[in-house]
C-alpha cells in the first residue's frame, strides 16, 4: 500500500508548489505520487469531488502535510473556475500538476466494445478522462509564470486491445494524443507535459473493470521482469518528470510496467511453440 512505502527523502521539490488531482484512497496512484513529492519537499493542494470523497481523503492529506483541499468537478466549468481561483489564492502559482482522473461507465467496461458502448457513455468517458486534462492544462499554465510540468496517467489499453478496457482504452488514446498537443502548445512557456503509462495496480479504477484483478497477475506473468508494477516505480517516474531532473523531456508517454508493454510473446509460449 502507498501509505506503507518509505519514499526517499530529499529536496528535489523544495520550494515547488503543485496540484494533485485524483486521490481516492491510500491505494491511489495519485496518492503514491503525492507521497513521493511530499518526501522531496513539495507544497501541494489536492482536489476532490463530493463530501464523501473529502471525508476519505482528508486524513490522507493531513498525513502528508497537505494543507489545501479544494472542491472541483472537472465536468463543470463553474466548479473549475472556482477551484482554480482558490488554487491561485492559496498557492499563488503552480510549478506542477498531477492529473490522475478517469471515468467510464462500469457496464461498458466488459464484453464487446461495439455492442456495449453508448453515445452517452462514450462522451462521458472522453469528457472526464481526456478533455479534463486539456482544460486543466489551460488553467494551470496560466498560473505557471516560471515554467512548470504536468503529467497525466494512462495505460497500455490506449495502444493495444485489452479485454474489457473498451471505452476507457479509446479515452486514454485521446488523452495521450492530447498530452502531445498540449506539450507542443505550452513548450514555448517552458512547460513540460508528459504521461505515465503504469502497469495494472490495485486501484479503485482497476476494480471497476470486469476481470480487472486478473490483469495484475497477467501483467506480472508476461512482463520482462516477472514482477508487479510498483508504486515506488511509478512515483519515482513522476518525481523525475515533475522535478528539474526531467528538463528537456516533454510530449512523452513513459511506460512503468516492469517491461510488460514491450513483450510480444512470453517465454512460456515460446517454449511451448
Amino acid at each position: 500500500m502507498a501509505d506503507e512505502i518509505a519514499f526517499p527523502k530529499g529536496d528535489l521539490m523544495r520550494g515547488k508548489k503543485g496540484l494533485v488531482m485524483g486521490v481516492a484512497n491510500h491505494n491511489s496512484i495519485a496518492y503514491g505520487i503525492a507521497g513521493q513529492l511530499a518526501a522531496q519537499g513539495a507544497e501541494m493542494a489536492w482536489t476532490y469531488m463530493g463530501e464523501a470523497l473529502e471525508r476519505r481523503v482528508r486524513p490522507l492529506a493531513e498525513g502528508l502535510g497537505v494543507k489545501h483541499l479544494i472542491a472541483c468537478d472537472v465536468t463543470d466549468d463553474a466548479s473549475m473556475d472556482t477551484a482554480f481561483a482558490e488554487i491561485a489564492a492559496k498557492l499563488g502559482g503552480l510549478d506542477f500538476v498531477v492529473h490522475s482522473i478517469a471515468f467510464a461507465n462500469k457496464d461498458e467496461l466488459k464484453g464487446s466494445f461495439v455492442e456495449n458502448t453508448t453515445r452517452e457513455g462514450f462522451l462521458t468517458a472522453m469528457n472526464v478522462s481526456a478533455f479534463s486534462f486539456v482544460d486543466v492544462a489551460k488553467r494551470a499554465s496560466a498560473l505557471m509564470n516560471n515554467g512548470g510540468a504536468l503529467i497525466s496517467m494512462t495505460y497500455l489499453g490506449s495502444e493495444r486491445v485489452i479485454p474489457n478496457y473498451n471505452t476507457m482504452g479509446v479515452a486514454k488514446a485521446a488523452l495521450e494524443a492530447a498530452t502531445r498537443y498540449i506539450a507542443r502548445d505550452l513548450g514555448p512557456k517552458g512547460i513540460r507535459v508528459n504521461a505515465i503509462s503504469a502497469g495494472a495496480m490495485r486501484t479503485l479504477s482497476l476494480a471497476g473493470i470486469s476481470g480487472g484483478r486478473g490483469m495484475i497477475a497477467q501483467g506480472r506473468a508476461f512482463s520482462a521482469m516477472k514482477e508487479d508494477t510498483s508504486m515506488e516505480g511509478v512515483a519515482g517516474c513522476a518525481l523525475w518528470l515533475l522535478s528539474d531532473l526531467g528538463r528537456s523531456t516533454t510530449g512523452e508517454v513513459v511506460h512503468v510496467d516492469a517491461g510488460f508493454h514491450m513483450m510480444g510473446m512470453s517465454a512460456d509460449e515460446e517454449e511451448g511453440a
